[in-house]
This record gives structure tokens, sequence and C-alpha cells, in this order.
């Protein structure tokens, strides 16, 4: 009797040293070393949070890359998840679910960070599912899923809103605005760039590192701040990049970027491009190198003429935030994102214009006029 007591106590008090310690581990996540502009961001998102509210809610965080949806997330994420006994935060889904068995390693991982059960398998994504659905629905979870880029790794990791306890709050970070509306998910949220004073106070921390540029600086810095177009990511980059330089060396670079863009800040946002369709693919170039600004009706017409399918195609750039339509119809997108699309184009044939896919910048064309080479639009 007295073993079956003492087992009974020593499981409770075991219990308790669990849930002490995996409370004592919960650190916060690293948000930003200049987190410029986003108190006001993070404010918006918890007024779609709705704490107070029993329900369970899902709220998606959507734009174009290097605009700041991690970053928020995970500031939203450090100011909430104290309130929450269950909380997990999964980080960059598009890459880890891209490897071999990576979408169960995730649910893995998802249970182990808010159950705490350690050396857990499970085999397949469906039993994955089960177990998640079956171990969660009773808990009240703060759950973020950063980066998703395919509607499997919603369903695999938060498929419904029955599969967590009463409320339960899940964030969810994309580049496509479509994967939010094909998972059913209405509270929404689009992440604006900074304006121009956020923007020069992020570039000159830096830079300069402080929150405003030397006097000898302010027109050059001006000039680069207009160049990153309130991207979050290209300021943090060209801030770093240009530290330490003189102007002349700013002037320099950024004489370069009009013709050949930061290597580092195209890199982030090529990737929305590699995950289009070819229809899709072809689409952007076009709008990238002749039709940004123009009517979407007239785009379309030349677009069909090249044997490509506009209506959906322009509908997928829109959801993926690389184009923007407005209310009059007309197409454009963020400067950095068409200077990523001539890029792509350019590097078809880096020394030899004659050999691209398209032309527009006026000195290339003269080139190839006289050489005699024959160009071909579609």
């Amino acid at each position: 009797m007295f073993y079956i007591i003492f087992r009974y106590e020593f499981k409770f008090i075991q219990s308790i040293v669990d849930e002490v310690s995996r409370k004592l581990n919960r650190i916060p996540l690293n948000v930003a070393t200049h987190p410029v502009g986003l108190q006001s961001r993070v404010s918006d998102v918890n007024s779609l949070l709705e704490l107070e509210c029993n329900d369970v809610k899902m709220i998606g965080i959507y734009g174009i890359g290097g605009i700041g949806k991690t970053t928020i997330a995970k500031a939203v994420y450090n100011t909430i998840y104290g309130q929450f006994r269950y909380a997990s935060f999964l980080a960059n889904v598009r890459e880890n679910a891209s490897h071999r068995v990576g979408l169960v390693k995730l649910q893995e991982r998802l249970l182990f960070e808010i159950l705490g059960e350690k050396g857990m398998k499970l085999g397949n994504v469906d039993k994955g599912i089960n177990i998640i659905k079956d171990r969660l629905c009773r808990k009240r979870v703060l759950l973020v899923i950063d980066n998703v880029d395919d509607v499997e790794q919603l369903q695999a990791l938060v498929g419904g809103f029955d599969w967590f306890g009463p409320g339960s709050r899940i964030i969810i970070t994309t580049r496509d605005k479509h994967l939010l509306t094909a998972h059913e998910i209405g509270l929404t949220y689009e992440v604006k760039k900074l304006n121009h004073i956020e923007s020069l106070q992020l570039f000159s921390w830096n830079a300069f590192k402080r929150s405003e540029p030397k006097e000898t600086y302010l027109d050059i810095s001006n000039r680069a701040v207009c160049y990153a177009e309130g991207l979050p990511l290209a300021l943090t980059i060209l801030g770093s990049d240009l530290c330490g330089r003189s102007i002349h060396q700013w002037e320099s670079a950024l004489d370069k970027y009009k013709r050949t863009p930061n290597r580092k800040v195209q890199d982030i946002l090529r990737i929305s491009f590699d995950g289009l369709e070819e229809n899709e693919k072809e689409i952007f170039l076009y709008i990238a190198c002749f039709f940004k600004g123009e009517i979407m009706e007239y785009a379309s017409k030349a677009l069909r003429a090249c044997d490509l399918h506009p209506v959906i195609g322009i509908a997928v750039l829109v959801d993926k935030s690389l184009i923007n339509l407005d209310e009059k119809g007309v197409l454009s997108m963020h400067d950095l994102i068409q200077d990523m699309g001539k890029e792509i184009v350019r590097q078809e044939s880096p020394m030899d214009p004659g050999k691209r896919s398209r032309l527009w910048y006026y000195e290339d064309v003269l080139q190839v006029l006289t050489d005699g080479t024959v160009i071909i639009i579609c």
C-alpha cells in the first residue's frame, strides 16, 4: 500500500516538475535588432486575435517576401504566449516541409513543443493528423505556422478549427493569400510596406548605427530609401552593405543597382517566382518588362496573343503579392519585384542582349538593331 501511494506521489511530483520545466524553458523568440514600425503592426494583428473570445480563431498574415511577416508573427507570439499553457512556433515550414518526411517531422515537432513528449514517432502524415486532432482538441493552444507555401502543409498541421480546444489561436504567415482562402481562413492581415519616415529610420540604424542619417549623407540616404520602397529586408541589407563607405561609393552602388539589383535582396524575392507554374512565370516577366502601369485589359490582349492565359495567371500573381491590380484595373508591382523580373531575363544572356527573350532598355535595343540580331517577343 505504501509503495502504491509513493509511486502515485512520485508520478504527481514528476508531472509538476515537467510542467514547471516546460514553462521555464519557454524563452521569448528573437524578433528584430531594430523593430522600426513593428508595434503598430503587432497591434493590428492582436486586434484580430480577440483573445477575450473563446472561439477558435485562425489568422493569416500575408505579403511579399521581405515585408516582415515572420517578424510580426514572432513579436505577436512573444506578446501573448504567456496567456497560453500550450504554445508552439513552427518556423520556416516551406523549407522544412521540402525535405523527405518533412511534414511528419513538423508534426512531431509540433506535438513535442506543445505536449513535451520526447521521442514520438508518427510514421506518416495521416497518422500525425489523427494524433494532433486527438491530443489537442481539448487544449487551448497558441500555434504559429510560419512561411507556408502549400495547402497540404496547412492540412497536415492545422487542418480544421475542431482540431484545437476553445480559445485557441492559430497564426499563419504566407506569401500566397490564396492558400488562406483555400483553407477557409477569413481573418487576414496584409503587411504594408514601411512609410518613408520608418524606412529612413530602419535604414539609418543599419547604415549609421543611429536613428537618423549623418547630415552629409541625408540626400544619398533618401535616394537609397526610395530605391528600397519600404521593404524592410532591402532597407536592412542596403544599410548594412553601405555602412562605413564613402558617399562616392554609395553613389556607385546605387547606380549599379539600376542595372544589376542587389543579389541578397533578389535571392529572397525570387523564391516566389521560382514557385510559379510556367504560364504564370511568363506572364510575370512580361508585366515586369513591359506592362507595369498598363490597364489589365490591354495587357491581357497582348498576353493572349503570346498563347498565355492571363485571367488565371494574373489572379495567381496578385494572390502571391507579386503584382497589384487597383480599382481602375491598372497593373503595378513593387520596384524591387520588377527589378527581380528584369534581372531574370538579363541573366538569360548577360553579355549578349540579342539572346534574351525580352528587351526593354533602349541601349540594349539599339545594340541588337545595330548588330542585326532578330528579337522574338512572343
